[in-house]
């Protein structure tokens, strides 16, 4: 089993405070021989409905001195998760998390939004020292 993201208890409790229930720590799922592991499964009920919204999170920290190749990584993962994640549970949505600092810092360049608009990257945005959710970006 591989090891969490530092910021992983961070981004679970920011989570609970915003309303939504850890279901899956981690979320695995298996697809066409591969096991994957997705950090976190969550779920918020709504009021009107029997059934709620269902995500699925893989925490990200962009710690290595090239936060390009965090990216590809980041990247690589994502598209993998949403692919396996399409085929066997429909319904959730998959987001990467990434700190403010990241996010203000590299997300904002120009190269990674036309990659977040080529792929249509879910984010959110959380701050380390807060532990809350500062953005969702759909």
């Amino acid at each position: 089993m591989s090891a969490k993201d530092k910021f992983h208890d961070i981004v679970r409790l920011a989570l609970e405070k915003d309303g939504w229930n850890i279901t899956n720590d981690p979320l695995y799922i298996d697809f066409g021989q591969v096991q994957m592991r997705i950090d976190l499964g969550a779920e918020k009920l709504l009021a009107a409905e029997k059934e709620g919204e269902k995500i699925a999170v893989e925490i990200k920290s962009f710690l290595n001195p090239s936060a390009i190749t965090d990216f590809h990584l980041a990247l690589g993962q994502f598209l993998n998760y949403r692919t396996a994640l399409k085929a066997k549970e429909p319904d959730r949505h998959l987001y990467l998390a990434v700190d403010i600092e990241t996010y203000n810092d590299f997300f904002a360049l120009q190269f990674i939004q036309l990659q977040i608009q080529e792929f249509q990257l879910k984010l959110v945005i959380y701050d380390t020292e807060t532990e809350e959710i500062v953005r969702w970006i759909s």
